[in-house]
C-alpha cells in the first residue's frame, strides 16, 4: 500500500525534494544497498510489521526503505522534534512507508506521533533514545502484544534499557547496537566528531581555531568532538566523571578539569554525556562573556534550560538556531538550538558513510531477533559478533580494501593453550 495515504506530514508537495536527498544517500550508503541486493528476494521480513523512531532525515529513510524492501510493513516517526526533515518524510511517504512526524511539532503532537506509530502493534522495533520501548511499558503495554523485541540505537537509550533489565520489568529482547564496535568506533566518534562541528560551524559562521572548546563527556562521542575540535586549531579542555576516561582524555593531549573551573575559560561547550544538568546555573555565573553552548547528546537536558532563563534578564533569536541570553551583569551567553542535538538541527547529521554501517546493524539486528527472539529471552543483548564483523567486512569490500585471513595452523595455535 502507499504510506502517503495514511501518513501525517507537513507537505506532501515536498516529496519530489525529499526523494531527491533519499537518493543521493543511497547511493553513498554501499553497505545498505549489498544487504538489499543479497536479501531482497528471500524476503526475510515478510509479514512482519516495524516500528522505528530515528531521527528522519535522508539516510534513516534509506533503512526504513531497506526494512520495506526486505518484505515489512513499516511505519516511522522522529526521535526528536527538531531533527524531522519535512521533504525527506513526505518522500519516504510517498514511496510507501507510513511516516508520523513534522519537523517541530507541539509536545502533544510529538508524542501522538510516537503513539500512532506504536497503534501499528509491531512485531519488530527500532529505538532512538527509548521513546518507544518507554511508551511499551509504562503507557500503552497493550500496544507490545505482538512484540518480538528490537534494537537500540543510542547510549540514552541503551541506559535506559539496562535500568529496565535490572529491575526485571524488560518486557522483550533488545539488541545494544549503540554498544557494537563498528558503531561506537566510527558513528559515535568520526561521525559525531564531524557533524557537531558541522553543525556548530554552520549555526554560528565564528572561527573554532585559537578558541578554548570545552568537551563535557569523553565517551566515544567526545573522543570524536574533541579530536576534531583540535583538528580545526582549538584549545581543548575535557570534563569528566570517570577516573579512567579522564585518564585518557588525559594522555591523549587535552587538558582535563572539573567543570567549575573549565566554565571560566571556555569559549565553547559541547556537551556529550547523556546525563542532566551537566552545565547548569552554577557555571553560567562564571562563564565569559560571548560564550557558546550546543548539546551533542540525545535529549535537551544536558545544559538547564530553566537556570539558564531563569538567570538571565533577557533573551532573543539573534541568528537561527541561536539564543542570546543576557545576564544581569551585561554578559551575553549563546544557546545553539534550543539545547537539542546541534548535528541534527543545525546541519545534516552524520555523513551517510558512516550511518551506512550503523543502520546496516540496525537491519541485521532486526533479522536476527525476528529469527532468535524465542531463545533470547528478555534481555538487553549485545550485536552479534558476527554481524558486527560482516558489516565492517562489507564496508571494506564496497572500499575495493582486501585484508588477511587466518590460515589453519594459526587458528590452532590460537585455539590451544600450548606454545
Amino acid at each position: 500500500m502507499s504510506g502517503s495515504v495514511d501518513s501525517v506530514v507537513r507537505d506532501m508537495n515536498l516529496a519530489p525534494q525529499g526523494r531527491l536527498k533519499i537518493d543521493w544517500a543511497r547511493q553513498h550508503m554501499p553497505v545498505l544497498n549489498r544487504i538489499r541486493e543479497e536479501m531482497q528476494a528471500e524476503q526475510p521480513l515478510a509479514g512482519k510489521k516495524v516500528a522505528i523512531s530515528l531521527h528522519l532525515e535522508a539516510k534513516t529513510a534509506c533503512l526504513a526503505e531497506l526494512i520495506h524492501d526486505l518484505g515489512a510493513e513499516v511505519t516511522i516517526t522522529g526521535s526528536n522534534p527538531l531533527s524531522t526533515k519535512d521533504d525527506v518524510a513526505a518522500g519516504l511517504a510517498a514511496g510507501g512507508v507510513t511516516v508520523f512526524a513534522k519537523y517541530d511539532p507541539t509536545p502533544e503532537e510529538y508524542k501522538e506521533h510516537l503513539l500512532m506509530t506504536l497503534e501499528s502493534k509491531p512485531d519488530l522495533i527500532i529505538d532512538d533514545g527509548g521513546d518507544l520501548v518507554s511508551i511499551l511499558h509504562d503507557e500503552r503495554p497493550d500496544l507490545a502484544e505482538n512484540l518480538l523485541g528490537g534494537a537500540e540505537e543510542t547510549t540514552t537509550g541503551i541506559l535506559r534499557l539496562r535500568a529496565l533489565e535490572k529491575s526485571g520489568e524488560l518486557k522483550f529482547p533488545m539488541i545494544a547496537v549503540n554498544d557494537a564496535y563498528s558503531k561506537f568506533l566510527f558513528d559515535n566518534r568520526y561521525g559525531t566528531g564531524q557533524s557537531v562541528w558541522d553543525g556548530i560551524n554552520k549555526a554560528t559562521n565564528l572561527v573554532v581555531a585559537g578558541k578554548t572548546v570545552v568537551v563535557n563527556g569523553y565517551g566515544w562521542c567526545g573522543r570524536g568532538v574533541a579530536m576534531r575540535a583540535q583538528g580545526l586549531g582549538a584549545r581543548v579542555v575535557v570534563t569528566e566523571v570517570d577516573a579512567i576516561k579522564a585518564t585518557e582524555a588525559h594522555m591523549d593531549g587535552f587538558t582535563v578539569l572539573p567543570m567549575a573551573e573549565a566554565a571560566k575559560v571556555g569559549d565553547i561547550f559541547v556537551t556529550v554525556t547523556g546525563n542532566k544538568g551537566v552545565i547548569n546555573g552554577e557555571h553560567f555565573a562564571v562563564m565569559k562573556d560571548g560564550a557558546i553552548m550546543a548539546n551533542a547528546g540525545h535529549f535537551d537536558v544536558e545544559i538547564d534550560k530553566v537556570a539558564l532563563a531563569e538567570q538571565a534578564v533577557s533573551e532573543r533569536v539573534v541568528r537561527q538556531d541561536i539564543t542570546e541570553f543576557e545576564m544581569e551583569d551585561g554578559r551575553k551567553l549563546y544557546l545553539l538550538c534550543d539545547g537539542r542535538l546541534v548535528n541534527l538541527v543545525a546541519g545534516d547529521g552524520h555523513p551517510a558513510e558512516i550511518m551506512d554501517m550503523t543502520f546496516a546493524l540496525q537491519a541485521l539486528s532486526l533479522m536476527y531477533v525476528n529469527e532468535n527472539h524465542e531463545k533470547i529471552g528478555a534481555q538487553v543483548l549485545d550485536v552479534p559478533y558476527h554481524i558486527d564483523e560482516q558489516v565492517a567486512r562489507y564496508r571494506l569490500e564496497s572500499l575495493n580494501i582486501r585484508i588477511d585471513d587466518l590460515n589453519e595452523a594459526q587458528e590452532e595455535y590460537l585455539a590451544s593453550w600450548k606454545l
